[in-house]
């Protein structure tokens, strides 16, 4: 009794001033027209509005002041040319590592009024195959090719050569694609305990996978009601998900990692919100060759009943065999259940040839969702699996042969030797006591640090020994991606004597001044303006498509600049 008489009073109270405020309003009101009060009924929605719409964007609002900021400091006359001045000199330097060929040879800019034969075209390719000055067939490059065997390049090429003018975009014409296509696919789901629901497509590359994961699940989220999909991964997740979120209109949030440079599973469940599209895991991430809690994540997945895609594309076609070679990790694919999507490359530790990467689904519909259908085009029903409409069936047809030809004791064997070599690199640079390696890595990638000095320091160091390794940021470190051609006898110990040799090197001086490629990542680290970091970046682009000689490649940042 006392408490709903308390309530009653204080319910009067709140009638009274309800009405006293009513009141208010109506004398301040009395002498405003009705046309001016819609008149500031509009402007303040439209005020409203703006300012929504001003602090909620893509871009957050402490990241657009800090553009606004750089670009402004960029327009003062001083400053401003200074900073000029600086990256016009980085871009010339670069375009002129680039550019720089060997004595007598110049680009072709127009069609030969003639057509060559063939054995001038073949000496032509050979001239233009030893411009590179870096040897992968000694194995002292990181990753970049997986294989190399003579055996599997002879096989390759002519699987190439009978389906050279093969498009898998007509199944009706080349059945016998269409068919390699489906087991490529089915071989690659058993090979990630998927059941007879599992499916997929095979797609150009890891980018392509992961972009048709992307889109798949930005529509699933419109179809849910979302309207501003985010896709929630770590922030050593492969970039490839920076350009989906790009590409399709999605926010990505980059989840921190714990000590061990997994992803910080908290932190991601915080981030979760009504606008959470898919969760992402790496199996193994790019950077540090670290596998994420794959089992941790898939539970927030199931408990927030949300898409989560497990990124394989490095390691995918080595983790799937290291059981069997010896080497047990914990669950990481179809077995865990949450995990509705699994990108593997298959022209990484598959050993097919570039341009072959596979997208894999929990469930057919999801894969609906990656689809492209036109219905009501004139020149018919257009549809597509994924991004590209024609594809080089011919590489469809290497992937295919390059699976039945290793088999199963072939990639068992190849991962075997590759794990071992990794095991064993690990113990001896753990012995080096001014080199930290980062996280556990289970796999085959190898991530380097120091907190004695510029790691970069021995980047270059082993770069003048004819090594050529990943150079990374964020924090500071090199990796190595080792692969079959560093498990020939002596590679790899070769690499730690050379690691040794020129840790003991720089701890004679530790803080010299890290000079080269090292100098502009230390640099480009410390750059406040991203954005200049972006510009020099798509000037390294444009490099790419230059045929200007050196000496006239300034025109790159020239009159026009980069602002």
């Amino acid at each position: 009794m006392e408490l709903q008489e308390s309530l009653g009073v204080y319910k009067e109270i709140a009638l009274k001033h309800l009405s006293e405020a009513r009141s208010f309003v109506n004398e301040r009101c009395k002498g405003i027209e009705s046309c001016h009060l819609i008149a500031l009924t509009f402007g303040a929605t439209l005020l409203l509005v703006w300012v929504y719409e001003f602090i909620f964007q893509a871009d957050s609002l402490r990241s657009r002041c800090k553009k606004q900021f750089f670009k402004i400091l960029r327009k003062l006359p001083f400053i401003g040319t200074q900073i000029q001045t600086q990256l016009n000199k980085a871009l010339e330097d670069m375009s002129e590592r680039m550019l720089n060929l060997k004595d007598g040879m110049s680009y072709m800019k127009a069609l030969p009024p003639l057509g060559l034969k063939q054995e001038q075209v073949m000496e032509k390719l050979k001239r233009y195959s030893s411009i590179g000055e870096v040897s992968w067939e000694t194995g002292k490059v990181s990753g970049t090719v997986y294989s190399g065997d003579q055996k599997l390049t002879q096989l390759l090429v002519k699987v190439y050569g009978e389906f050279a003018w093969s498009n898998p975009l007509h199944p009706d014409i080349f059945p016998g694609v269409r068919k390699m296509e489906a087991e490529v696919v089915r071989m690659t789901c058993t090979l990630f305990n998927g059941g007879p629901g599992t499916c997929g497509t095979v797609t150009s590359g890891g980018t392509e996978s992961i972009l048709m994961a992307c889109k798949a699940y930005r529509d699933l989220a419109f179809e849910r009601g979302i309207k501003h999909p985010e896709i929630l991964a770590p922030v050593s997740v492969h970039a490839a998900f920076d350009k989906a979120a790009h590409y399709f209109g999605m926010k990505i949030v980059h989840i921190p990692l714990d000590k061990t440079m997994q992803v910080d599973v908290k932190a991601m469940k915080r981030a979760i919100s009504k606008n959470t599209a898919m969760l992402v895991c790496s199996a193994p991430q790019f950077p540090h060759g670290i596998i994420d809690p794959i089992e941790e994540v898939a539970k927030l997945a199931l408990t927030y009943r949300l898409p989560f895609h497990v990124d394989a594309c490095l390691g995918g076609f080595l983790i799937v065999f290291m059981e069997k070679a010896g080497f047990p990790l914990k669950p990481f694919d179809f077995r865990v259940k949450g995990v509705t999507s699994i990108s593997a490359d298959t022209h990484k530790y598959g050993y097919a040839p570039k341009g072959s990467s596979v997208i894999l689904y929990s469930d057919k519909k999801y894969r609906h969702y990656q689809f492209f259908v036109a219905p009501d085009w004139q020149g018919g029903i257009y549809a597509s699996p994924a991004i590209a409409g024609s594809r080089p069936g011919g590489i469809i047809a290497g992937c295919w042969a390059t699976m039945m030809h290793m088999g199963e004791d072939g990639y068992i064997e190849a991962t075997k030797k590759i794990i071992k070599t990794a095991r064993s690199i690990i113990a001896e640079l753990q012995k080096i006591k001014d080199i930290l390696i980062f996280g556990k890595p289970d796999v085959s990638v190898i991530a380097l640090g120091s907190k004695s000095f510029d790691i970069y320091h021995l980047s270059n160091a082993l770069t003048a020994k004819g090594w050529n390794l990943n150079t990374l940021q964020f924090p500071s470190s090199i990796h190595i991606c080792l692969t079959l051609l560093h498990t020939k006898p002596g590679v790899a110990q070769q690499f730690v004597k050379d690691v040794k040799e020129s840790v003991a090197v720089i701890m004679k001086n530790p803080r010299a001044k890290t000079t080269g490629l090292g100098a502009i990542y230390g640099m480009a680290q410390a750059i406040p303006d991203r954005s200049m970091v972006t510009e020099i970046s798509q000037a390294f682009l444009d490099c790419l498509y230059s045929t200007e000689d050196p000496s006239s490649s300034k025109q790159i940042n020239g009159s026009h600049g980069y602002h």
